[in-house]
């Protein structure tokens, strides 16, 4: 039962402190869209995806008049197409194709975004995937709702580094393509190491395999809530702080099970999970780094930075398990630098580097984030930044992932505004020692040593 407490101060959340429900993301299976015909596939996935997602956006729509709860986006993932179109695309033009049609369904049901333009190839790529990832700097250039992904390492396989030099070619080519708007196809595409089934969020979504044929996925988000409730126990005991952050993050949990369940029930889809990811945006007061602060720091970034974060995120993972029975993705706190105005402020006094948000990485729910980085950074050294945050990943078992953005022709210190939700970023400097004979190398990283637990 819910008590007219809960209500006046859930209302309150929403006024006054940016709570929202950052997403209602529909996931979709399109197996059963797989045909050797590719004028076929495109057809069953345009009929399928356009059929299942019909009343996503009226019925979110609908929650939020209901319940007076924002809800900012509504998403589509699906089976990573690599999988899909492997029996029909020849080519990465082949797969280009299928981008168009998930853009051309995405826009038909009004939603925000589509992800699943995805690869799996964690131990080694088939010619299918290869030809996907190849694909992808075109397929973002020629879309616009389209999200892309590729996981390159897991904890049990290692990472599979001919994949990681090919991304890091594929993204120089991804912010050529797309230079007209600050490189902006970039934001669209991340490559993790332990990437879940189940992630609701931008641009990592996919549906995952293990997955019912369609599952309603709800993301929640409230780093403004959690800074409101800090700012009354400023010079408690840690235990003051942990227990404040941990209530906070069930309240915020609980309206996220509320509109999943809603949603669930008016869709006739099953409910599948709750991600609670403290995830900023560019509004004031609706910053992880502001909490960081709240904590005790000047910037984000200074000493004591990776110790608040990891308090921050195992709190908040504490708080939300403890709300619903079903928490996954990415759950904790996202350190995406455009999409914070702390970490910009941050980064703008020289408080926070690439180097201590790859540390704070360690600790964080994701890893590097919508990251401006200089345009002409070799596609090495992206690799090397990428195989870094890997192996972050695949020693400690966590999911772990990069965002970056070489943007053309711009340097260390100028201002790349992206807009909506992305925000903007100073772009950042990269150590320009090389790392290409490392890069280069033929194969995979094994696997580490606790791995092996079957």
């Amino acid at each position: 039962m819910i008590s007219n407490w809960e209500v006046i101060e859930t209302n309150h959340m929403i006024e006054k402190e940016n709570l929202d429900v950052r997403t209602i993301t529909i996931g979709i299976s399109l197996l059963d869209c797989i045909d050797s015909d590719l004028d076929k596939l495109n057809e069953n996935i345009y009929n399928k995806i356009t059929t299942v997602a019909k009343d996503l956006v009226k019925v979110g729509q609908e929650i939020e008049k209901d319940y007076c709860i924002p809800i900012v986006n509504k998403r589509i993932s699906v089976t990573p197409i690599a999988l899909v179109g492997g029996a029909a695309c020849k080519s990465p033009e082949d797969f280009v194709t299928i981008a168009k049609t998930l853009d051309r369904a995405a826009h038909t049901v009004g939603v925000n975004f589509i992800g699943g333009y995805s690869a799996l190839v964690s131990k080694g790529m088939t010619p299918a995937e290869e030809n996907l990832i190849r694909s992808i700097p075109q397929a973002l250039a020629s879309t616009e709702l389209v999200c892309s992904s590729v996981n390159v390492g897991s904890t049990k396989t290692g990472i599979n580094m001919d994949a990681v030099r090919l991304i890091g070619e594929m993204i120089k080519e991804t912010a050529e393509l797309t230079k007209e708007n600050d490189s902006l196809g970039c934001a669209k595409f991340v490559v993790f190491c332990n990437a879940p089934d189940d992630n609701p969020f931008m641009a990592g979504a996919f549906h995952g395999v293990t997955e019912a044929d369609a599952i309603i996925n709800v993301g929640v988000s409230g780093p403004g809530v959690v800074k409101t409730a800090l700012e009354k126990v400023r010079g408690e005991s840690f235990e003051v702080l942990c227990e404040t952050i941990k209530k906070t993050a069930f309240k915020v949990t609980r309206v996220g099970q509320l509109v999943a369940k809603e949603a669930s029930r008016k869709l006739g889809i099953p409910f599948g999970i709750i991600d609670l990811s403290l995830a900023p945006t560019p509004a004031i007061g609706d910053s992880v780094a502001d909490i960081l602060c709240e904590i005790g720091l000047e910037y984000a970034g200074a000493p004591g930075t990776t110790a608040a974060l990891a308090l921050l995120n195992d709190q908040v993972k504490k708080g939300g398990i403890m709300a619903s029975s079903y928490v996954g993705g990415l759950s904790g706190a996202f350190i995406p630098v455009s999409e914070d105005q702390g970490m910009i402020d941050a980064v703008v006094a020289g408080a926070l580097t690439l180097e201590k948000l790859e540390a704070m990485t360690c600790v964080c729910s994701v890893g590097l984030d919508m990251i401006a980085i200089p345009g002409d950074t070799k596609a090495t050294t992206i690799s090397g930044i990428i195989a870094d945050e890997m192996a972050i990943g695949m020693i400690n078992q966590k999911t772990t992932a990069v965002r970056v953005i070489p943007v053309i022709g711009k340097g260390v210190g100028e201002v790349v505004e992206f807009g909506g939700l992305l925000g903007y970023a100073p772009v950042m400097p990269v150590n320009q020692f090389s790392c290409d004979d490392f890069v280069n190398r033929k194969g995979r990283i094994p696997a580490p040593v606790h791995s092996f637990k079957n």
